[in-house]
């Protein structure tokens, strides 16, 4: 089984612990392929440069239809998701969505605590119909950058928002944030509720679902496109549309 593991910004390092967290959680057997996109933000952290992102997303993943078993968005904010699942012949998987559904297996409700903006992972979450499982959200101080070179001052800084999220009635609590992939190995007993890191979720939803084997839709808002004529975009996502 091969997954590819598609960042949306253009930080090669959070891709590389995306795929780390990834191969971590992924079956024996199960390749890991890792993408970086060729244009965007460094990192996502406005609606614009989400939507951005969402172009730069589509087109980093279209050359692998037919060559991925699923893909696995390691973007926090389930970027171009509803798209990316219709444009690729296999099981697509958001990293926050997955995070989410795991969430409400495991217990009632979740928090969920990242950096920069809390307001969109409610958005995305109500997107998801989850907003009566959120315990709560919580913001630490901190950069996607700093998550990378400095891991263990913003682990000291999640610590106790998960801590207040668990005393708000989360029964676990979602790591939000692409550059936070791996937080839940490396604070593992020292949080006082399950953490989810999002890539893992998803790698290994994807894996059930490449296992179920479900047909991709046929018909309806998903199923695929063909025949559609686009100017001036990568030739690789315009001839997939074209079908």
């Amino acid at each position: 089984m091969r997954i590819l593991v598609s960042n949306a910004n253009m930080t090669q390092a959070i891709t590389e612990a995306c795929a780390e967290s990834a191969r971590r959680a992924a079956a024996p057997g199960t390749e890991i392929i890792a993408a970086t996109p060729r244009f965007g933000a460094a990192v996502i952290s406005s609606r614009v440069e989400n939507i951005i992102a969402g172009h730069a997303l589509l087109e980093t993943i279209a050359p692998f239809a037919g060559q991925v078993d699923a893909v696995v968005l390691a973007v926090s904010h389930d970027t171009a998701l509803e798209a990316a699942r219709q444009l690729m012949p296999c099981p697509v998987v958001g990293m926050t969505e997955a995070a989410c559904f795991t969430a409400c297996m495991i217990g009632g409700r979740f928090g969920l605590v990242t950096f920069g903006n809390a307001e969109t992972y409610r958005e995305l979450i109500a997107r998801h119909g989850l907003s009566s499982r959120l315990a709560g959200t919580a913001v630490i101080d901190v950069t996607a950058p700093q998550a990378v070179s400095e891991p263990e001052m913003v682990a000291e800084k999640l610590l106790p928002e998960i801590a207040a999220l668990a005393a708000a009635g989360a029964d676990s609590v979602i790591l939000a944030g692409a550059a936070l992939a791996g937080f839940d190995e490396r604070l593992r007993g020292r949080a006082v509720v399950p953490l989810l890191d999002g890539i893992a979720c998803a790698v290994r939803f994807a894996e059930g679902l490449c296992r179920a084997g479900y047909p991709k839709p046929s018909v309806g808002s998903y199923a695929p496109v063909k025949g559609r004529t686009l100017s001036g975009v990568d030739p690789g996502l315009a001839g997939l549309l074209g079908g």
